[in-house]
């Protein structure tokens, strides 16, 4: 092995260590961070990280792959992923502002049973769309919420559960607004995701308040419809 003569570089004063080149620094860098993420980050809640049939790691959002787990894990402190990272919250955010009176507050823990026994590692949250309209009968506002679970398993023994959440029940945004209320969607081993909606009366009417899974599409679809102002008199 060569001996690397750092105590005669220009800059280097005589008897120290010698200047030390980017590249030595830049691989010392990434080091210390592989070695704080190892013991800081919990690769089982990496919504990003799969192992694939030949034993070796592929990140889902920058779709690279990796021979183990650390040097997954440095990649993660890298610009490419940080910067994929950015532009996945940047986009959720502008989804979220579209949705308006629907934004969508994700991820949302659920309070059921289920979630709290929960020990398997999550897929991630599933696909959605919201679409409004209006009833042409008494012209009453209407929301409809369709969910993909693609990779759900056993689809017939695993259908989507939902419930509402009032907004004193969360603990997402604070301080909590009387206004809104929250439709939470749960489907193990997807992540429970929530809707924010408006907080009134729900018509509970034939036809007014309906779901759907479908086995084969395995697709959850939810629609409901406010109580009108003539009906709510």
């Amino acid at each position: 092995n060569k001996m690397v003569d750092r105590q005669n570089r220009v800059g280097s004063k005589f008897g120290g260590g010698g200047v030390s080149s980017s590249q030595q620094s830049e691989r010392e860098r990434k080091e210390r961070l592989r070695e704080l993420a190892l013991e800081t980050i919990d690769l089982a809640k990496d919504p990003y990280l799969m192992r694939n049939h030949l034993g070796t790691y592929e990140c889902k959002l920058c779709l690279t792959l990796h021979t183990n787990e650390a040097n997954y894990l440095s990649h993660t402190q890298g610009k490419k992923h940080q910067a994929g990272l950015a532009r996945r919250a940047a986009m959720e955010a502008k989804l979220a502002r579209q949705k308006g009176e629907t934004d969508v507050m994700m991820p949302m823990r659920s309070t059921t049973q289920l979630s709290r026994s929960q020990t398997k590692v999550k897929i991630g949250r599933p696909g959605y769309e919201v679409s409004k309209s209006r009833d042409p009968n008494n012209n009453s506002r209407c929301l409809t919420f369709e969910l993909h679970y693609p990779e759900l398993d056993d689809a017939r023994n695993r259908q989507p559960r939902h419930r509402f959440m009032s907004s004193y029940e969360q603990r997402v945004e604070t301080p909590p607004d009387k206004n809104y209320q929250y439709l939470l969607v749960a489907c193990d081993p997807y992540e429970t995701v929530g809707f924010k909606i408006p907080n009134e009366k729900i018509d509970r009417g034939e036809g007014k308040f309906v779901t759907n899974w479908d086995v084969d599409a395995k697709v959850f679809t939810l629609t409901l419809h406010f109580l009108d102002e003539l009906t709510k008199n």
